[in-house]
């Protein structure tokens, strides 16, 4: 080849390279979404042919990202984690604004985007087969802790939030929410989870109508699960 074909050449391979690469995190993202919502309908045995399809992408593109059932659980766990963590963070950075509409209403904000995520419906899979001691995973809950802690406490200092609640109370909202119950649609579910969200959410607001029975639930009540 000589030199004025080789220079022809290259350009071309490499101008495809970086659509090449974008493609296949596109393709990568989309099947993790697929397979977030299709295990929440279905549980750990949805059929992975069910998630390929439902992404887009043939079977083939699947088993290259993904070996097995377990490294597409983990990477679900992994993507849903770190988008609730960004969330929360969007959330922070709105509470500390100083013409921002008030820490509560950023907590609100956060609770209603971050039910989009489904996590009570991952619970039991995310337990049952991922690593509760996963580095990763152990650094997004370090950091979701202290971003939704911080939320917390400045909506308390603001006299927003009633003062015996913790962050736990509102993960644990969130989280059975957005469970399905046996037997019923998770469409039907999607119907009504921003309403009674809303209804919980009311209820954290101060002055505080009523004593809570009990004691406040926080992140350590949950420190080995995902």
């Amino acid at each position: 080849m000589t030199t004025a074909a080789a220079e022809s050449v290259h350009p071309t391979e490499s101008a495809r390279t970086p659509k090449l690469r974008a493609d296949a995190s596109r393709n990568r993202e989309r099947i993790v979404l697929a397979a977030r919502d299709v295990f929440v309908e279905h549980g750990a045995d949805a059929p992975l042919d069910e998630i390929a399809k439902r992404a887009g992408v043939g079977n083939a593109t699947l088993y290259r990202n993904f070996p097995d059932r377990v490294a597409l659980i983990r990477e679900v766990a992994v993507l849903v984690k770190n988008r609730i963590l960004a969330l929360a963070e969007t959330a922070t950075v709105e509470a500390e604004a100083p013409d921002g509409a008030g820490p509560f209403d950023a907590l609100q904000r956060f609770a209603h985007a971050s039910v989009e995520e489904k996590v009570g419906g991952l619970c039991t899979l995310f337990s049952s087969h991922v690593d509760p001691y996963d580095p990763e995973l152990a650094e997004i809950r370090t950091r979701l802790q202290t971003a939704v802690g911080g939320l917390m406490e400045r909506a308390k200092v603001a006299g927003e939030l009633r003062a015996d609640v913790d962050h736990g109370d509102l993960f644990i909202a969130t989280s059975q929410l957005t469970r399905p119950l046996p037997n019923t649609s998770c469409r039907l579910l999607d119907d009504f989870v921003h309403r009674h969200l809303q209804i919980f959410l009311d209820g954290l607001r101060a002055p505080a109508p009523s004593v809570l029975p009990g004691r406040a639930a926080t992140f350590e009540d949950f420190q080995t699960e995902n």
